[in-house]
């Protein structure tokens, strides 16, 4: 019970810190980095405190879905391949320090689901987690859902928004226009005089002699 009291406040303390880097960091690769890092952590807590499938889930859904969209995103902003290429070593320390945490964190909540787990909770054979999930949320939690799915278009609308750019210089093929062009609009026949070569007065003087 310590061991588990202990690391759920280690956990919390490393999620409030991430958490805290991500509204802080001047980088937005910083911020991406650590977001995972909040992520990861709050799929820790949520498997050491018994609810393995919303566990997998956040990891599934968010560190593989939805940072990939934000990844996206940041990739889109202002930045500069050649800047973040030139400045890997400085990201690079960071990146492994994040790795390394989500690996400890593993690591721990495992060890204690293996040698501390207790005995399991007593259900029916034919008892179904997600089908009681699935029920709460819409019927108890319903409000909260709505209101986090709204939340969700509102940052999907904002993106598009900071990341639509009109350029100018930009092609663009309108068929209508091309299907009512004519061959007299775009091709024009110019006579030319033929064009005889001149030898420089040089060469000139010395044929004549």
């Amino acid at each position: 019970m310590i061991f588990t009291t202990v690391l759920f406040y280690l956990l919390g303390l490393v999620l409030v810190v991430a958490a805290f880097r991500v509204v802080t960091a001047t980088s937005p690769v910083t911020a991406v980095l650590h977001l995972i890092l909040v992520f990861f952590t709050a799929s820790m807590i949520w498997m050491l405190q018994g609810a393995e499938f919303l566990s997998l889930l956040l990891v599934l859904v968010y560190v593989g879905a939805v940072m990939v969209m934000f990844l996206f995103v940041v990739m889109m902003l202002d930045v500069r391949m050649e800047v973040l290429k030139g400045g890997m070593k400085t990201y690079l320390p960071m990146g492994l320090i994040i790795g390394a945490i989500m690996v400890l964190e593993m690591a721990f909540v495992l060890v204690r689901s293996w040698f501390d787990s207790g005995a399991p909770a007593a259900v029916a054979d034919d008892y179904d987690n997600t089908l009681d999930l699935g029920v709460a949320m819409y019927t108890d939690y319903v409000l909260a859902v709505e209101i986090g799915g709204i939340v969700l278009l509102v940052g999907m609308i904002a993106a598009i928004a900071l990341t639509l750019r009109h350029r100018t210089d930009v092609k663009v093929n309108r068929p209508s226009e091309q299907v009512r062009v004519r061959a007299q609009d775009r091709l024009r026949m110019v006579n030319i005089a033929s064009q005889t070569e001149t030898q420089p007065k040089g060469d000139a003087a010395e044929n004549s002699k």
